[in-house]
């Protein structure tokens, strides 16, 4: 443990390492475009902790970045819009589900959660790495504390603002329009891509220094190449980002991670992000070739993720996984067609049975095939994926085999609320 000149004291605080029982489970497997790779990206349901305990054994000292945006600690409950075509006006309108709840028994229950994991991440980091911990005003003052006493005062690199605009019901105080980000490194070697994030100086300050040669107080700098930016960020709200929005509560934006990911990474790095919430950071983090493992202990969080790398022009290779504490998400049954002429096979998807409140089709957000089950991991080989603002959904896809043979057909769809339902075929071509 590094020393630090505070420490946080509360009456439930341990000293031992948490440890919760438990093993991942490989659900199914997205082989993307191009060659395979030996190394794929995981995303991964279930509670971080225990997923922890998987990841520490294989992938402790390998994170080079690791982002979090973990609960506030805001006493809220949140909710996402599934609804479709809804008018943005009339929120008591909206379809929504519940999906997690940012309440805690008092200060002492959030930081029980909080603690245990800033001390595995410490481990799960890179020599070289940096960890981002995003949070607000309700708890990042307790959080810079505890950071300072997991790696050590000297390690802080940053505390970041980042400021938006919005609408607030606060009439007693200033309105609160700020995140804090603390950024801490394992060590004194890390990574800082200074080039990569420069930003162009302001037309006030390009003016100014063509009007006269005194302006820097005998410094110049250079114009054209752009300045570092300053600690404190202003980047839009994803709710003024209307070809961003996923629906997905407290979602960031693909900017801000952008920012954060060129500075402190390089191609083929591993990013870490735990709390991994609609997926920005791994979608960031897929679009600059970084490899990624994201996980949430929220069903729709990962079915969100998961459908926006679908949507992605470059499709990534990933291993989806769970933990053994979280029951098969499949909650209704699909009802398709299957047509063979000759060697090739349609699938058409005609309906489903049970478990959503959104009517059929517009429920329906991916649909996938896998012409060829091993019986074991369903192998994402074909993908319909209703776009964010799309109103159609290809229903049906077809598959052409190459040799004759028997072959078990499993169709898998998903819908809105992030549950799944799987229906099998046995296929005989000849």
């Amino acid at each position: 443990m590094n020393k630090s000149f505070a420490r946080l004291q509360w009456d439930s605080r341990s000293e031992q390492a948490v440890s919760k029982a438990g093993h991942l489970i490989k659900t199914s497997i997205l082989s993307g475009f191009g060659k395979p790779s030996k190394e794929r990206n995981k995303l991964i349901l279930g509670d971080n902790l225990e997923i922890f305990s998987n990841l520490l054994a294989e992938y402790e000292t390998k994170f080079d970045l690791i982002y979090i945006d973990p609960p506030f600690l805001t006493g809220k409950q949140y909710r996402a819009r599934i609804g479709r075509n809804e008018d943005s006006r009339r929120p008591e309108k909206w379809a929504v589900k519940r999906v997690y709840q940012d309440t805690w028994r008092d200060g002492a229950d959030y930081l029980d959660m909080l603690y245990p994991r800033l001390k595995i991440m410490h481990h799960l980091l890179a020599p070289t790495g940096t960890l981002y911990l995003h949070l607000d005003w309700h708890a990042s003052a307790y959080a810079r504390v505890l950071l300072d006493e997991v790696f050590g005062r000297d390690r802080l690199l940053n505390e970041i603002i980042w400021v938006y605009h919005g609408p607030s019901p606060i009439r007693s105080a200033f309105n609160r329009k700020h995140d804090t980000i603390l950024v801490y490194t394992k060590s004194s070697e890390y990574t800082f891509n200074v080039d990569d994030v420069r930003i162009p100086y302001s037309p006030s300050t390009l003016k100014t220094f063509a009007s006269s040669t005194k302006a820097g107080f005998g410094k110049v700098p250079n114009l054209e190449q752009g300045k570092v930016p300053e600690d404190w960020w202003y980047f839009p709200v994803v709710a003024r980002l209307h070809n961003e929005r996923t629906g997905y509560p407290t979602q960031k934006p693909e900017a801000l991670m952008e920012r954060i990911i060129l500075a402190s990474s390089n191609p083929g790095d591993l990013i870490g992000d735990f709390f991994c919430g609609s997926g920005t950071t791994l979608s960031v983090a897929q679009r600059h070739g970084r490899k990624w493992i994201g996980c949430d202990s929220v069903p729709l969080a990962i079915m969100t993720a998961y459908r926006r790398l679908l949507l992605m022009d470059k499709r990534p290779e990933i291993e989806l996984y769970q933990t053994s504490a979280y029951p098969t998400n499949n909650t209704f049954h699909p009802e398709a067609d299957l047509q063979i002429v000759g060697k090739s096979a349609t699938i058409l998807l005609k309906g489903i049975r049970g478990g959503t409140i959104i009517p059929f089709p517009e429920c329906i957000n991916i649909i996938e095939v896998d012409w060829n089950f091993d019986g074991q991991i369903f192998s994402s080989q074909d993908q319909s994926v209703r776009g964010w603002r799309d109103d159609d959904l290809k229903m049906t896809l077809s598959h052409t085999y190459e040799k004759t043979g028997a072959y078990q057909v499993v169709v898998r769809c998903s819908d809105q609320e992030g549950s799944s339902g799987t229906l099998e075929f046995d296929v005989l071509i000849e």
